[in-house]
């Protein structure tokens, strides 16, 4: 869809993943940018796992596990029996093949190499031509604020605890004083951006560590191109992962509208599902515009539907700022 210009996604998460696929399969891959969430990277036996790179990467080359929504599609798991077998910690599932990912990036970190390098060398060896930069180079690690006092890094409240704390919080440890990654940081500075399209990733914890990197949270406040977003909330329930009970817990509206309060004056317009057209009217009330369609993705038809109609509808705004 060339009319659509140059595109900057803000991705994580397995919904993130599926929408920068369709927008990789509808357009070039010059025109589009994929900045993903690091917020959730952490140290785990010796290794350096960045689980969104990691889903959006595999999503983006076609090899991603359809089952779980992570990991590798075929995975076997001889190294994780092995390390069940004398004792190690199983809590956090990797696959063989997924290892060799977490083993080089972790070899080429410790050789002095940005993640942001290391990232592109990937993704050429995927087969991605399509430009996917985490959002920094530097630590950022979302904390989980316990209802019962208690903080927690994000890969122990999301895996080992499978979501099971009453959250009160979120904070991004490290984000003050983190830099857009630096092909990042050439997109947001150059002034050739048509679009901006935040997919539909928890905004909590898969779009908020983005938008706390100062330099990037200042860009999107000083927008002067459209701001789109893809609620992961249909019909009160969270397509995938923990957003729902997240909300709920920190006494926000569960459905797309609450999604609507939290970007409110971040967006210019949110794309809810056909099960929440009722919300369109309160919604488009706070100031935003607002598309209803369909935004379960389970096919990659879905995908590329969506991706098609989230930047038209982002170009329709961007048209209708030019009036004004």
């Amino acid at each position: 869809m060339s009319a659509a210009g140059n595109i900057l996604a803000l991705a994580g998460g397995v919904g993130g993943a599926k929408l920068a696929h369709g927008l990789a399969m509808t357009l070039a891959a010059d025109r589009l940018t994929v900045a993903v969430n690091t917020g959730d990277d952490f140290q785990h036996m010796g290794l350096y796992v960045s689980p969104d790179l990691d889903t959006v990467m595999y999503t983006l080359a076609e090899i991603a596990n359809q089952e779980t929504g992570w990991g590798i599609a075929g995975e076997t798991w001889n190294f994780m029996k092995a390390l069940e077998r004398i004792g190690g910690e199983t809590w956090f599932q990797l696959g063989d093949a997924d290892l060799a990912t977490h083993a080089e990036r972790t070899r080429r970190l410790a050789a002095g190499e940005a993640l942001s390098t290391i990232t592109a060398a990937l993704c050429n060896r995927l087969g991605i031509d399509t430009r996917i930069v985490p959002m920094t180079d530097h630590p950022v690690r979302t904390m989980i604020h316990a209802a019962d006092r208690a903080t927690l890094p994000f890969q122990d409240y999301f895996v080992r605890l499978k979501c099971a704390p009453v959250i009160a919080g979120v904070a991004f440890a490290g984000a003050e004083a983190a830099l857009p990654s630096p092909p990042l940081a050439a997109l947001i500075e150059g002034g050739k951006l048509d679009a901006i399209v935040i997919c539909p990733s928890n905004p909590y914890v898969s779009v908020d560590p983005i938008l706390a990197v100062p330099a990037i949270g200042a860009f999107l406040a000083a927008r002067t191109v459209p701001v789109v977003a893809v609620s992961p909330i249909v019909g009160g329930a969270a397509i995938k992962g923990p957003a729902a009970k997240m909300m709920g817990e920190l006494g926000v509206d569960v459905s797309a509208l609450g999604v609507a309060r939290h970007y409110q004056g971040r967006i210019d317009g949110l794309i809810i599902d056909a099960a929440d057209a009722a919300l369109a009217e309160p919604i488009e009330a706070l100031g935003m515009k607002t598309l209803v369609t369909g935004t379960v993705m389970g096919t990659a038809a879905d995908k590329a539907r969506l991706a098609n109609e989230t930047l038209a509808f982002a170009m329709e705004i961007s048209a209708c700022q030019e009036r004004k």
